[in-house]
């Protein structure tokens, strides 16, 4: 079977036409663990961000269109992902922090974020172009409800850059980020081709949404939730095994049409048809939203956000110039803080106890960045770029060969 036919009838067992369930994903799809990687630490029971009591996840997922050259009518490949801190039915406010690894991207409301101390309704993400709209979205979502009478929003809303959809043609629309924000829930997280990660890269092979947490011996739970959209394949690191360098070949191609001469529109791209691999540079985005039940206050919850970056490192990303890596961290401790009335009673969690979120939040991440790969299908969209997803029994090949496979 070739690429083209494949991607197109993985694509129709995700969805026929646009996608508005908030958990599309095959059924039958292992995450991390499930393949014998070795991680430390204790996962909560679900393994996702949504262990931390109250935060509650939410997906549209649009794939439309055959593969073809965008010209703003499609092919379609991309979403809306909003994680709630508190549930979306709640308006009280939680501690934040945010970090920046590398600045080559966005995430809205990160100022008021900074100087405020709090985060005020969802993170949403989405693809580079269509952060605008959702950010309209939210604003439109709250003053439908009667939450914003004589008051402000100025929300959180972050991107990377799906290069398999047709980005130009800009087609999230208001009623998408309505309806990931309506279908939020608590339980299990879609991951791999969903929301905001459909169309996504992560080092070189079929990235998207991925989520795992970890449960302290204090009681407290960090949940984390990534879209990734970075990094090359030679760097690629699995429990540190180098994975990437392990598995021959491209698994990023050019796949036009029968009888389609010439070069790809992108630059040195093989046909998948052929020889040859694509340049393998660290590029792309990721970002990564950072949960826990610990009471930090904004200063430690920085720091937490800062240890994402760690996690990212373990698998090998660089935070390269063309990267926009950019983390938010909060804390559903506190309850009520945001009151305005009258003096606030807060807990904080000494800094000389904060080490084990510190360990926590990288692990998590590190598992949520791998769970996007494993969970994500082959894809074919914009500009007839077919990227395969990363194979399972290579990985565990090259986890054998070190002696870090789990059996």
């Amino acid at each position: 079977m070739n690429v083209r036919l494949a991607s197109r009838l993985c694509l129709f067992a995700v969805a026929a036409g646009m996608v508005p369930q908030a958990w599309a994903q095959a059924p039958d799809r292992p995450r991390a663990r499930d393949l014998g990687v070795p991680y430390d630490g204790t996962p909560g029971p679900l393994n996702a961000i949504t262990d931390v009591e109250g935060v509650e996840v939410g997906f549209k997922t649009l794939i439309e269109g055959e593969p073809r050259n965008p010209d703003g009518a499609g092919p379609v490949r991309t979403g809306v992902t909003a994680i709630f801190p508190r549930g979306k039915s709640s308006l009280d406010h939680v501690f934040a922090g945010w970090f920046a690894l590398n600045g080559n991207g966005e995430m809205t409301g990160t100022t008021w974020v900074e100087e405020s101390g709090f985060l005020e309704g969802p993170v949403m993400i989405t693809n580079t172009h269509s952060v605008g709209v959702v950010r309209d979205a939210v604003v439109a979502w709250y003053a439908g409800r009667g939450d914003l009478d004589l008051d402000f929003a100025l929300p959180v809303v972050a991107e990377t850059y799906d290069l398999l959809n047709d980005i130009n043609g800009q087609h999230v629309t208001r009623q998408d980020a309505f309806d990931a924000m309506n279908s939020a829930g608590g339980g299990p997280v879609a991951e791999g081709n969903v929301g905001g990660g459909t169309g996504m890269i992560c080092h070189w092979f079929k990235g998207g949404t991925g989520t795992a947490s970890r449960v302290l011996k204090s009681g407290y739970t960090v949940g984390v939730l990534v879209q990734c959209n970075y990094g090359s394949k030679d760097r690629l690191a699995v429990a540190g095994v180098p994975v990437g360098r392990e598995i021959p070949g491209s698994p990023i191609c050019w796949d036009p049409p029968p009888g389609t001469t010439g070069e790809s529109p992108l630059r040195g791209l093989p046909r998948c048809d052929g020889e040859g691999s694509a340049p393998d540079t660290d590029q792309g985005s990721i970002i990564i939203v950072v949960a826990t039940d610990a009471p930090l206050l904004p200063h430690q919850l920085k720091r937490l956000a800062k240890r994402a970056a760690l996690g990212v490192g373990r698998m090998g990303g660089t935070g390269g110039n063309s990267s926009g890596d950019i983390f938010i961290a909060f804390s559903t401790a506190n309850p009520g803080a945001a009151s305005d009335e009258g003096p606030v009673s807060l807990e904080m969690l000494p800094n000389e106890r904060i080490d084990p979120l510190f360990g926590a939040t990288i692990e998590a991440t590190e598992e949520a960045i791998l769970n996007a790969m494993v969970a994500a299908e082959p894809m074919t969209g914009a500009y007839y770029l077919h990227v395969e997803a990363l194979p399972h029994e290579a990985l565990r090949a090259a986890l054998r060969k070190y002696g870090r496979l789990e059996e």
